[in-house]
């Protein structure tokens, strides 16, 4: 009579026999070499995150104004937007800038679209607004390539231009942008004598080059029956065109403008400075080229592709005296990462087969590493088809899988291998060996799926990144199990040979399970003490539980310290200049060049880029915080490349610690502030630390954020303290005038109070008045009006300056305008509808983990708190504390309901498989065991325990619980054959030993392979350590639990 296999011995049985399981095999293996050369390549998973910025100009309006009368309502106009997760604003003196972030995973364009739906309507409502600018940013405009170039001769903005068209053209690109480069424009700086002889003055001019500078299509007329269009005017095309405008008639002879200006090409005054810098050499003047990419597009291919290009041009016709310096290029990190990632699958593949070749033998070895190549291929198919990248979050997601990938091929094959050893035939071995271990390997399957898939709802910003691991890793255990169940006895069927796995002939042995035998006297002097004794039982399982409650104090004590995420070693560091508010742009550019030349000192910096009054190309970290913003003069920034990691001893992180304090006594000097700004190993906040003050009027904000500033600054460790108060210059200082005008005055005198106003911006900043048409130029280069540079600051020079009546008379500014000192008007800053003002800084101490720090100043604080929420009070000054620790606390939240979910799925999975409600319990009993090892792993190696740290918890979950379904099921089926429950546990941790301590090695040396990785250390300390002393305690717990169980079980039938 035929035997009667369940589902996984009837799969075994077709997949033995079938001949298009080899194709199938070949086709899934075809389909992972095609997903690893068409996968696109980056460093960092894509979040599909998007903002706006919304800018409004309100001009002459100072900050309250443009505040009550312009950001607020914008804002609650905004917010009545589905899908949004912040609204920002600040109010500054003449603008507003509304910053609108919508929810993660709502898609771009239809978050665009009813952004400028909201956007149309409230225009509708305020026609007297001036036209929005709206700018979108997500993390396409992030760019993957930076050319850097420099050169003592050349116009560096020519060639940047001249370069941007060939290099806009390559494949893939999105977009070159040029930094550094003044805006083109053509400078009109007006002599003032020179206007007096002849009676002008700058509004005259100004209306004068307005009004010749016009075009247009007048219409048709007709000639011998035909239309003949007519174009009316004509534009100014070149700069001598502009000289030789006719601006007046003075005596009835006419003046051109260069007889009372000079015309010059460029700025009159320089608006930013952009240097280059190697170490040991003198600063040159540079401009940065970046490239961003298209969504999709693989960053690899797109910036080879640019490199090429360039070089090409090179060869073909760009000066030999210009250099170009790749100071960016992320898609070769991308690459070098992957491919390094790629070396460290291979060799933990390599080192998994190597395992079972030393347990089992070399066909084993063949059997289970051909399964493993192929359960990686169909995953890595698998994970392009879902629309993941090969990044380092998705490469390591199959790294830290691959011990548990194999998991399924290694049981299957070692209990075929042992049916082999009892002297079974191949044909008689393989459906009954799959078969025995079928229905568990299924369920264990499932309840790591189980365990691990819950992680890919995590919310916020960590969810998206993180999302590779739970769902790369649940589909490649889906496809594991199939391939176990059906391509795996094929193979065993072909490379296995009879009674192989006994190394001796057809006959099987008198000893056919030697080590068997061996492990089952062990278990027995280990347990048949505790089996037969409920006392020893109670003590053993009270001094666990100890273990466990000291191995959480570990964290208590901080022996163990908590983070996030811990930083990556980069080769590149920020640093944020701020000058004191009002500073020159020469001041500012003079203290960052102070500062490059001081970074020789660090042995690891190879060179410098310095952006004065302009900002560094963003990198994710600079979209979040908005630094494409800062432009003004006393805004600056230094990028640092540091040498190759394996030409440096110390990683970037030890690097920007070091640069902190060497630094610090020149910026002091200047009164400035210096922020050390490093990659984030993670999706970027504000600041690692963020304290959000709320209060009812200016004042109250101001004050409370002067005083938890205070509390920052004196707390151990915080470092880089600033907050979003201007700071005031000194008392004798005037940091604000108004030049009010006099309009009844005005009036009499016959001037119109624009004349005076655009006379004095003439003076102070420029006048744009037209522009040039020139046909070598892509754009119209603007045409901007300008006093000597010697007339700003000099009042009575500024009160000197005339305009002209409408008598013809020449009126003096100081008759009109008077200069009144006001106090400084902070900007203006909103979150969520709610005025704040943001107190923000870093922590570089011992601990080096920003929620120390955090939660070390919050107890000096004396204002209400909040941790998770906006705070509760409106009618006083209280405070919300944000950056990593809202991230911190959102993502191991969720993590932890993910944990959760994942321990009722595995509970409802074996209650569906044994149809009990204790079993399960018994099953699940070891997971806090694994706490044992995960604490004192991370205090023994100095890891801090990060989010990664909490991925491998979770996962050893599901691992640890395969591992008391073999055992229990085991005893389950010996109990149900008739043999004492004593003996058939004590057997149960003989016979499934080998195949749970493969799988736990199996797992350890995945593991081993990213224990190197500053970011998922922590992850390998969990499944190393985890799985070290919860195998262990599993083989041991498992069955004297479910003993004392099925003993329980017995006497209440007993009984009845």
């Amino acid at each position: 009579m035929a035997t009667k296999f369940g589902l996984a011995g009837r799969l075994a049985a077709w997949g033995e026999r079938s001949q298009i399981t080899p194709l199938l095999a070949l086709f899934g293996l075809l389909l992972g070499v095609m997903a690893a050369f068409i996968t696109p390549r980056e460093e960092e998973p894509q979040i599909d995150v998007t903002m706006a910025d919304v800018m409004v100009a309100f001009p002459g309006a100072r900050a309250d104004q443009v505040e009550q009368q312009l950001a607020t309502p914008l804002e609650q106009h905004f917010s009545r937007m589905q899908g949004i997760e912040h609204i920002y604003s600040v109010s500054q003196a003449g603008q507003a800038l509304v910053t609108v972030q919508f929810e993660v995973g709502v898609a771009r364009d239809k978050a665009l679209l009813e952004l400028f739906d909201s956007l149309a309507s409230w225009q509708q409502g305020h026609p007297q607004t001036s036209q929005p600018l709206v700018k979108a940013r997500g993390i396409d405009d992030v760019p993957i390539l930076g050319l850097t170039l420099t050169s003592s001769d050349l116009d560096l903005k020519s060639v940047a231009d001249t370069l941007r068209a060939p290099l806009q053209n390559v494949s893939g690109v999105r977009d070159i942008a040029i930094i550094g480069a003044e805006p083109e424009q053509l400078s009109v700086t007006l002599d003032t004598t020179a206007l007096a002889q002849v009676g002008l003055d700058i509004s005259q001019v100004a209306q004068a080059l307005t009004r010749q500078n016009v075009s247009t299509q007048a219409g048709y007329r007709l000639a011998q029956g035909e239309q003949i269009a007519v174009q009316a005017g004509g534009f100014i095309a070149s700069a001598q065109e502009l000289r030789e405008l006719i601006v007046a008639v003075v005596d009835g002879r006419p003046v051109r403008l260069e007889q009372v200006a000079t015309v010059s090409s460029g700025a009159n005054r320089p608006s930013r400075y952009v240097w280059s810098r190697t170490k040991g050499a003198q600063a040159e003047p540079a401009v940065t080229m970046t490239v961003t990419k298209k969504a999709g597009e693989n960053a690899v291919d797109v910036a080879a592709a640019v490199l090429q290009r360039l070089a090409d041009l090179e060869q073909q016709w760009l000066p030999p005296e210009l250099e170009v310096a790749v100071t960016r290029n992320y898609g070769q990190t991308a690459d070098d990462k992957a491919s390094k990632l790629i070396q460290k699958l291979i060799f933990a593949t390599i080192s998994v087969v190597a395992l079972v070749l030393f347990a089992l033998g070399k066909r084993e070895a063949v059997v289970v590493g051909s399964a493993v190549v192929l359960t990686l291929a169909t995953t890595l198919f698998a994970s392009w088809a879902w629309g993941f990248t090969l990044n380092r979050v998705s490469l390591f997601a199959l790294i830290f899988s691959i011990g548990i990938l194999v998991d399924d091929a290694i049981v299957v094959v070692e209990n075929i291998h042992r049916h082999l050893a009892l002297g079974k035939s191949l044909k008689e071995a393989i459906p009954p060996a799959v078969d025995e271990v079928g229905g568990p390997t299924i369920l264990a399957t499932f309840t790591v799926i189980a365990a691990l898939l819950p992680m890919a709802f995590v919310s916020g910003l960590m969810g998206p990144y993180m999302s590779p691991i739970p769902i790369n890793a649940s589909l490649g255990m889906l496809l594991s199990l199939i391939i176990a169940l059906t391509v795996t006895p094929w193979l065993a069927r072909h490379i296995l040979s009879d009674h192989s796995a006994s190394k001796a002939d057809s006959q099987p042995t008198p000893d056919a399970e030697p080590k068997a035998g061996r492990l089952q006297r062990l278990f027995s002097a280990l347990m048949r003490p505790l089996l037969e004794s409920r006392k020893r039982r109670y003590f053993m399982g009270a001094g666990l539980i100890v273990l466990i409650v000291a191995m959480l104090g570990l964290a208590a004590v901080q022996a163990v310290v908590m983070k996030m995420l811990p930083f990556d070693d980069k080769s590149e560091i920020k640093l944020v200049l701020d000058m004191p508010e009002g500073s020159s742009l020469e001041q500012t550019n003079g203290l960052l060049l102070q500062l490059a030349e001081k970074l020789d000192e660090v042995p690891e910096v190879t060179a410098t880029q310095i952006y004065a009054g302009t900002a560094s190309p963003i990198g994710f970290n600079g979209l979040v915080r908005q630094y494409y913003l800062r432009r003004q003069a006393h805004q600056g920034d230094i990028q640092v490349s540091l040498a190759a990691k394996g030409e440096r001893d110390r990683a970037s992180h030890e690097v920007a610690l070091a640069i902190r304090p060497l630094l610090a006594p020149l910026v002091e000097a200047a009164g400035a502030r210096l922020k050390v700004v490093e990659v984030p190993p993670g999706p970027p906040v504000m600041a690692p630390i963020v304290a959000e003050v709320y209060g009812p009027s200016a004042i109250a904000r101001e004050q409370a954020a002067e005083q938890v500033q205070r509390e920052l600054a004196a707390t151990a460790g915080v470092v880089d303290v600033d907050t979003t108060l201007v700071a005031q210059r000194g008392p004798d200082e005037t940091a604000e005038e108004v030049w009010q005008i006099n309009t009844a005055r005005a009036t009499q005198l016959g001037v119109q109070p624009e004349q005076a106003l655009l006379t004095l911006q003439t003076a102070l900043s420029g006048l744009p008045v037209t522009y040039v048409a020139a046909l070598d130029q892509l754009q119209p280069v603007p045409v901007k009006l300008y006093l000597p540079a010697n007339w700003q600051g000099q009042v009575r020079q500024l009160e000197a300056l005339t305009v002209t009546s409408n008598s013809g008379a020449s009126v003096p500014l100081s008759a009109l305008l008077e200069p009144v000192p006001v106090p400084l008007q902070q900007p203006r800053y909103h979150k969520d509808l709610r005025p704040v003002v943001y107190v923000t800084a870093d922590m570089a101490g011992e601990l080096d983990s920003p929620l120390y720090g955090l939660f070390a100043a919050a107890g000096a604080i004396d204002l209400p708190q909040s941790y998770i929420t906006q705070p509760p009070e409106w009618d006083q000054a209280a405070l919300k504390w944000d950056g990593e620790w809202q991230i911190t606390y959102e993502t191991f939240r969720d993590m932890g309901l993910a944990y959760a979910v994942g321990l009722l799925l595995i509970y409802l999975l074996v209650v569906g498989h044994f149809g009990s409600y204790g079993t399960p319990l018994v099953i699940m009993a070891p997971i806090p065991l694994t706490l044992i090892g995960i604490m004192p792993g991370h205090a023994l190696l100095g890891a801090q325990f990060t989010a990664t740290s909490m991925i491998g918890m979770i996962a050893l979950a599901g691992i640890i619980v395969r591992n008391s379904i073999l055992l229990v099921d085991f005893v389950r089926l010996s109990v149900a054959a008739g043999k004492p429950i004593n003996d058939a546990v004590i057997e149960a941790a003989a016979v499934r030993t080998q195949p749970i301590v493969l799988t736990a090695i199996a797992a350890m040396m995945g593991a081993f392979f990213i224990l190197d990785d500053p970011i998922f250390n922590g992850l390998a300390v969990s499944l190393i350590f985890g799985i070290a002393v919860s195998t262990v305690l599993t083989l041991l717990v498992i069955p004297l639990l479910y003993a004392s169980l099925l003993k329980r079980q017995q006497a209440k039938v007993n009984a009845l």
